[in-house]
């Protein structure tokens, strides 16, 4: 990794952020969050964007947490504006742990739907986290605009999302459950059950919604 630091010792850490071993690359993001210079930034969030191991990246992020807002931000804002998916979701995974709340502009709507599902997945983290007071019920009602998006996993970080938002998102979801389409309603169905219950499990009855609009929107006995 190329740098201009003139400190050698600084130098080597950057340079180890690069390091073909993962556990070498671990301990030069701690080691830079540990004892944090604001020449470390670039080569951090530069790392980010391509870091393959979760751990490192998870250690990348919290090391730019230990610099100041003023020094991160806005190279994190930056990325979001990044070709690659990966400096974006990490760059909205660390806005959101940095929680600075002048940063909820960034977090657009072209981000919460990114067509990535891992970029849009730290969107909607991000945007729980930074959504301005009063503006809840309508970052509910943008995010219950995806139910039955993706995988499950895909699935239950928006159902968590909407959660987080609590009763502001009560009118989304109840709006969701009486969608025309089964998968739309099993997931506002899910996402209900885990506002209503954190610690339920997040079951996506697709079957159970199909039979509901069979029977005219009435929910078969059985499976209430």
């Amino acid at each position: 990794m190329h740098t201009s630091h003139t400190n050698p010792q600084a130098t080597g850490l950057i340079d180890a952020l690069g390091a073909k071993d993962a556990s070498t690359r671990l301990k030069a993001a701690l080691a830079a969050g540990t004892d944090p210079e604001p020449g470390y930034v670039d080569a951090l969030v530069a790392r980010c964007a391509t870091e393959p191991d979760f751990y490192v990246r998870d250690m990348l992020t919290w090391a730019l947490t230990r610099f100041p807002a003023a020094a991160t931000v806005p190279k994190l804002l930056a990325e979001l504006d990044s070709d690659r998916s990966q400096a974006r979701s990490q760059a909205l995974h660390t806005l959101s742990k940095i929680g600075d709340p002048d940063t909820w502009p960034a977090v657009t709507t072209g981000l919460l739907r990114d067509p990535d599902d891992e970029v849009a997945r730290a969107a909607w983290r991000a945007a729980v986290v930074l959504v301005p007071e009063g503006q809840e019920q309508a970052l509910a009602a943008e995010l219950a605009g995806q139910f039955a998006r993706g995988d499950r996993d895909v699935r239950l970080s928006l159902s968590r999302a909407l959660v987080a938002l609590g009763e502001h998102a009560e009118p989304a979801i109840r709006t969701a459950l009486d969608s025309t389409g089964p998968e739309v309603a099993a997931h506002a169905k899910a996402t209900e059950r885990l506002l209503r219950d954190p610690e339920a499990a997040f079951e996506l009855n697709v079957g159970t919604a199909k039979r509901a609009f069979a029977l005219g929107g009435k929910e078969p006995d059985a499976d209430r």
